[in-house]
Formats: structure tokens, sequence, C-alpha cells
């Protein structure tokens, strides 16, 4: 046997007893000390969560109105383009009206004694003719009627632009 159990020692129990007394004040401590740390990180923590959460719905309520903000710009851009679509078709028809009134102002003097002293009679055009007047070109008739040069050219295959007479009658393309 050994000498601890041979030897009639009473040391042994109040030994062990202190131990387990230090052993449960440790724990005891070591527990009161987590407790408080839990305490004091919860207390740090809890408003950074907080301020993580407001920010988080900060970014939902942006992010809503970016989307409706996006919306109102798309229907913004439609209706302007309608717009712009209306006016167009407006100054359109104001170009048209405004034609058909310099062709009735000229369409007096058109109307001129010749070489023999008779009036000639002057030109009326008909549905897509053109009467030409004086320093009319292709290229202006094209532009005032909004077609292009080549069309009204190949309209009027036998006519040299170039030697365009006053009262003349030309074809008009249909307009695309």
């Amino acid at each position: 046997m050994d000498t601890i159990s041979r030897e009639n020692n009473s040391y042994l129990p109040v030994a062990g007893v202190i131990v387990g007394v230090l052993a449960l004040v440790l724990s005891g401590v070591a527990l009161a000390k987590i407790s408080s740390a839990k305490k004091e990180m919860a207390e740090k923590v809890d408003p950074l969560v907080q301020k993580i959460d407001e920010a988080e719905g900060q970014a939902r309520n942006a992010a809503a109105a970016a989307d409706k903000a996006s919306g109102s710009i798309n229907k913004l851009a439609t209706d302007t383009q309608a717009a712009f679509t209306q006016v167009a078709q407006e100054i359109g028809n104001i170009r048209g009206e405004i034609t058909k009134v310099q062709e009735a102002k000229v369409a007096p003097k058109a109307a001129k004694a010749d070489k023999a002293g008779a009036t000639k009679e002057a030109a009326v055009a008909g549905a897509n003719e053109y009467v030409i007047k004086a320093g009319d070109t292709f290229a202006k008739i094209a532009r005032a009627q909004g077609v292009s040069i080549d069309a009204i050219t190949a309209a009027n295959p036998g006519v040299n632009s170039g030697k365009l007479n006053v009262g003349q009658k030309i074809k008009l393309p249909a307009k695309k």
C-alpha cells in the first residue's frame, strides 16, 4: 500500500472539501462574469442591430421611391413622344394650309397676257399634282411637300428639273 493510505492523515478529506469549495466559488464568479459580459454585450449590440434594421427599412423605402420615379419617367417619356407626334401632325397641316394660301396668292398673277395679248388661264393643280411657281426647284418642292427629290424625279421621268416653267404641272409622289 501506499503511504497515504497507511498513515492516519486527517488533512486529506479537509483538503478535498477546500478544493471543492474553491471550485464552486470560482464557477460562481465565472458565471457572474459571463452574465455581466452578456448583459454588457446586449447593451452595445442591440442599438447596432436596431440601427441596421432602420437602415434596411430606409433602403426599402428608397428602392420603392426609385421604382415609382422610374415609372413616372417612363410615362412622361411616352406622353412627351405623343405630344411631339401631335405637334408634328399640326405643323404638317399648317404647312399644307400655307402652301394652299401661297398657291392662291400666285394663281391670279399666273394669268398674264401672252405675246399676242391674249390672257392665259392659270393652271390648277389636281390631286397629287403641283403647279410650278417662279423660283421653284425640285429641292424646294420636295422640302415643301415632305418627299424626297428622287421621288419627285421618279414620278416625273420626262421633266427636266433644270428647265421648269411657271404654270407647268408635275406629279407629286405619294407621301410615306
